[in-house]
C-alpha cells in the first residue's frame, strides 16, 4: 500500500496535446473493436451512399483482408482526403445533432480504420474520373488516378497491425467470421431492397459465397417477409405474425413468431430503430414482457421489429458504436411494443407453429434397427397354418371363409385393454370444414383425434382445457378487479428515498392489482393490503422484487406475474384431467371453444396444445406419394 503509484510523479504533471496518430488510435479502439465492427461501419457507409448492391469479402476471419464493394454515389478526388480526416462527414452539417437521418454521422470510421490497418479506397462518382488513396498506420499517401466503375471499393488489410496489442484479444478465425456473418445478416434485414453478398476468400481465388440475398420486391411487408425467410429461415417466416401499430409519433412494424416457435436463448431477437440495428435493454425488456404470459422462463421469443419515429424523439449519439439509443418517452415505446405484440398474438387465435407438426412427423419415422430383408430372401411359407378345425390362414393365403377378428381366441380381452375409443359423429362433414375439425376418437384418455378437410389434429385435452380456463379466469379478474385483503398490522419496509419515490410513482398501478402501499415518512413505505389470491406473502420480498424490475425495465410485472401464476394453478386443477373419458359432444365442444379463444394454441407453460398433420404428410410417411 505504501508503494508509489506508477502514474504519479513527485513533480507536478504536465498536460500535453496528443499527436493525431495517437488520437486516431484511441478513437479506433472505441469504434473498431473487432473485424465485424469494421464491416459494420463500411456497410453503413455504403448504405448511406445509396448502394443497391453490396459485396463483402474477407479472409482469415477479417484479420488479413476486408473488402466492401458497393454501387453507391461514389467520391471524387477532392472527397477522398476529407473522407480520411477525423470528424469530416457528408451526413450532417452540425447544426442539429438530433436530426440524424443516416447510419453514420461521426466521421470517425474511415480515419480509425486507417490508423490501425492498411486502408485503400478506390471510388468514382458520376461524371468524374476514378481515383484511389491509401493510408497505412495513420499515414496517408497521395490521391492517384484509378480505373473503376461507379461506386466505391474499400479494402482493409492487416487490421490492428499498427496496434499489435489488440491482436491478442482477437478470437479464432471461425469466431470472427461468424461475427461478420451476423453483422451482414442484421443489416440485410434492415434493408430488404438492397442485395448483399458475403464471400470468404481465405482459400484464395474467387472465394466461397457464405451468404447471398438478392434485392426483394413488393411492398415493405412482402419484401421484409422474403428477406427474413432468407436470413432467419423459412420456418420463422411461416410462423411469424405481422406487426403494424402506431402511437404518438412512433410506428412499429415487423414480424413476431408464435409462442410455440420459441428459442432456448435470445439469439433470434432483432430490434431496429429508424433502420439502425440496436441492442437496447428497454426494447428487449418490452419484448420479454409481451410474451411473459405465454412462455416459461427458460424460453425466449423470436422477433424482428422496427421502430420508426422522428429523429428528435430518440438520441442515437450515446455509444461510440451507435448500438444503444435513448428515447425521450421510453414508457410510450414500451407500451407500444407490448400492446402491439399482444394484439398480434390475440389475432392469431388458436394457431400453433408448423414446427410442432414437423417435430411430430420426425418422431414418427422409425430408426432402422435390423438389416433390411428383401422380398427374395423371405421364406415362402410366410403364414402359419391354423388347426384344421378352425380353418382360416394357410400357407397359400386366405381361405374364402376366413374367421372374423371377434372369432380369434382372446381378441375380446385384448380389445378391452385398448385405450382408444371411436365416437360416431353425425354431422362430421360440417365439422370437418372447421379449423380443428370433427372429433373422431380419444386415445389413452388424454388425446383427442380429430379429422379435418386436409388432414388430422391431435389435441392434448388437459393442456387445451387448462388454457381455456386460464383465459376465462384472466378475463374475470380484468372485469371484476383483484380482491385485496387488509393486513391486521401494516408491514413497514425501509427503503432509500429514491427507491421509495420510485415505488410510490406506481402505487396506483399496484393498487389495481391488490397491493396497496402508502408513504410512512422518510424512505419507508407501509404495505396496507395484499392480493387475496396470493394468501400469506412476504411483503418486503415482493416490494424489493418490484423495485428491481422498476430499476431494470422501468416497469414491474412482479405482482401481475404472481397473480397469473395463481390463476394458472387454479386453471390446472379445474381443467379436464388426463384419464377422463370424453364423449363426442364434449370433445367437439372443446375444439369449438379452442377455435374461439385466443392463445389456445399453447398451454400456460408455452407448450403446444395440439398438433396438425396434413394428409399429404401422412401419406408420405406410408410411402403413398
Amino acid at each position: 500500500m505504501n508503494a508509489a503509484h506508477p502514474n504519479i510523479s513527485e513533480n507536478r504533471p504536465v498536460i500535453r496535446q496528443l499527436d493525431d496518430a495517437a488520437i486516431n488510435r484511441i478513437a479506433a479502439g472505441e469504434v473498431v473493436e473487432r473485424p465485424a465492427s469494421a464491416v459494420k461501419e463500411l456497410i453503413e457507409n455504403a448504405l448511406d451512399a445509396g448502394a443497391r448492391r453490396i459485396d463483402v469479402a474477407y479472409a482469415d476471419g477479417g484479420k488479413t483482408l476486408i473488402r466492401v464493394t458497393d454501387d453507391g454515389c461514389g467520391m471524387d478526388a477532392r472527397d477522398l482526403p476529407l473522407a480520411l480526416s477525423r470528424h469530416a462527414t457528408s451526413k450532417i452539417d452540425g447544426s442539429d445533432l438530433l436530426a440524424i437521418q443516416s447510419f453514420g454521422f461521426r466521421g470517425e470510421a474511415l480515419p480509425s480504420l486507417g490508423a490501425v490497418g492498411r486502408l485503400t479506397i478506390t471510388s468514382r462518382a458520376s461524371g468524374c474520373d476514378g481515383c484511389s488513396v491509401a493510408v497505412s498506420g495513420g499515414s496517408m499517401g497521395p490521391v492517384k488516378p484509378a480505373a473503376h466503375s461507379s461506386g466505391t471499393v474499400v479494402e482493409l488489410r492487416d487490421l490492428f497491425y499498427a496496434t499489435p496489442a489488440r491482436l491478442k484479444f482477437m478470437r479464432t478465425d471461425r469466431a470472427e467470421a461468424q461475427a461478420i456473418t451476423d453483422v451482414v445478416k442484421r443489416l440485410a434485414m434492415a434493408e430488404p431492397f438492397v442485395g448483399f453478398t458475403l464471400r470468404d476468400l481465405s482459400a484464395g481465388g474467387d472465394g466461397r459465397v457464405t451468404f447471398r440475398s438478392d434485392p426483394e420486391s413488393g411492398d415493405l411487408f412482402d419484401a421484409l417477409h422474403g428477406r427474413l425467410a432468407r436470413v432467419l429461415g423459412v420456418e420463422f417466416a411461416e410462423n411469424a405474425l405481422r406487426v403494424d401499430a402506431e402511437r404518438d409519433g412512433l410506428h412499429l412494424t415487423g414480424y413476431a413468431a408464435l409462442p410455440t416457435y420459441s428459442r432456448g436463448s435470445a439469439v433470434a431477437q432483432f430490434l431496429f430503430v429508424n433502420g439502425r440495428p440496436v441492442r437496447d435493454k428497454l426494447l428487449i425488456g418490452a419484448l420479454r414482457g409481451a410474451y411473459h404470459d405465454f412462455l416459461s422462463r427458460d424460453r425466449h421469443p423470436a422477433a424482428c421489429l422496427f421502430i420508426d419515429c422522428d429523429p428528435h424523439l430518440v438520441d442515437v449519439n450515446v455509444h461510440p458504436a451507435k448500438s444503444e439509443v435513448r428515447f425521450r418517452e421510453p414508457g410510450i415505446v414500451r407500451g407500444l411494443i407490448v400492446s402491439a405484440l399482444r394484439h398480434a398474438l390475440a389475432e392469431a387465435g388458436h394457431r400453433a407453429s408448423t414446427t410442432v407438426a414437423d417435430a411430430t412427423l420426425g418422431a414418427f419415422r422409425p430408426e432402422p434397427t435390423e438389416p433390411r430383408v428383401y422380398q427374395m430372401d423371405r421364406p415362402q411359407n410366410r403364414y402359419p397354418t391354423p388347426p384344421a378345425a378352425g380353418g382360416g390362414w394357410t400357407a397359400q393365403g386366405i381361405e374364402p371363409h376366413a374367421p372374423q377378428a371377434a372369432d380369434v381366441p382372446g381378441f375380446a380381452e385384448m380389445a378391452a385393454s385398448y385405450s382408444a375409443r371411436v365416437e360416431p359423429v353425425d354431422d362430421s362433414p360440417a365439422l370437418e370444414a372447421l379449423p380443428l375439425g370433427a372429433a373422431r376418437a380419444q386415445v389413452h384418455e388424454n388425446y383427442i383425434v380429430a379429422q379435418t378437410e386436409r388432414g388430422m389434429v391431435i389435441v392434448d385435452q388437459h393442456a387445451a382445457h387448462e388454457r381455456l380456463v386460464y383465459e376465462k379466469l384472466k378475463r374475470q379478474m380484468a372485469d371484476n378487479g383483484v380482491a385485496s385483503q387488509a393486513l391486521l398490522i401494516p408491514e413497514i419496509v425501509e427503503l432509500s428515498g429514491g427507491d421509495a419515490q420510485r415505488l410510490l410513482d406506481v402505487a396506483e398501478d399496484l393498487a389495481r392489482l391488490g397491493l396497496v402501499i402508502e408513504p410512512f415518512g422518510g424512505g419507508a413505505v407501509a404495505v396496507r393490503e395484499t392480493p387475496a389470491l396470493l394468501g400469506e406473502i412476504n411483503a418486503r420480498a415482493m416490494i424489493l422484487d418490484i423495485l428491481d424490475e422498476l430499476a431494470d425495465q422501468g416497469e414491474s410485472l412482479s405482482v401481475q406475474t404472481k397473480l397469473e401464476a395463481v390463476l394458472s394453478r387454479v386453471a390446472c386443477h379445474g381443467s379436464i384431467r388426463s384419464g377422463r373419458r370424453m364423449q363426442a359432444a364434449e370433445m367437439n365442444a372443446l375444439l369449438r371453444e379452442m377455435e374461439a379463444t385466443p392463445h389456445s394454441g399453447q398451454c400456460n407453460h408455452g407448450r403446444p396444445t395440439y398438433v396438425e398433420l396434413r394428409l399429404s404428410d401422412i401419406e408420405r410417411l406410408f410411402g403413398r406419394t
